[in-house]
């Protein structure tokens, strides 16, 4: 008697195969979900208009790049109250050649907020935002003039704790 109640307890029946199919199908359609809503809040916003154009400039971009980068200049941005301060320094010290910074502020997403706008020259190598930013994530795409040539160069991504109106 024992032996038929184990084959009884043993049996797949369509309950089991139900349970094996909600929880395959279950564990896919979370994963899928959870992809896609990590995707979807973490999109860096990256596009180009021309995707050819932008590959035909790229060893040009990466050229210029690697000069303005072996000139020792390094920028530095500091947020506070939704203003925008950027520091340049070239081997340690203050930078004194930088006339200019245009700086171009971009949402990673949004295209709504995005401005440009000349920084205001406090000192040497002290440049800041004469506008103040709003709380959240940019992108500044930051250009060093020093007598109407580019001479640093500089995309920075951050976070503006502001109260920028």
């Amino acid at each position: 008697m024992s032996s038929l109640a184990t084959k009884r307890s043993r049996r797949f029946t369509g309950w089991h195969m139900m349970a094996v199919l909600l929880l395959f199908f279950g564990t896919i359609f979370t994963a899928n979900a959870l992809m896609a809503w990590n995707a979807s809040r973490s999109w860096s916003g990256l596009v180009v208009q021309n995707t050819y154009i932008a590959s035909q400039e790229f060893n040009t971009k990466v050229a210029e790049a690697e000069r303005l980068a072996a000139s020792g200049i390094e920028g530095r941005i500091e947020t506070a109250s939704g203003q925008f301060r950027y520091v340049l320094v070239q081997d340690g010290k203050p930078l004194p050649t930088a006339d200019r910074v245009l700086a171009s502020f971009k949402r990673p997403v949004e295209e709504h907020e995005d401005f440009e706008i000349e920084l205001d020259r406090k000192a040497d190598g002290v440049f800041v935002a004469g506008r103040s930013l709003k709380k959240g994530q940019w992108i500044a795409d930051l250009r060093v003039l020093a007598g109407g040539e580019t001479i640093y160069r500089q995309a920075v991504r951050f976070i503006a704790t502001g109260d920028g109106k």
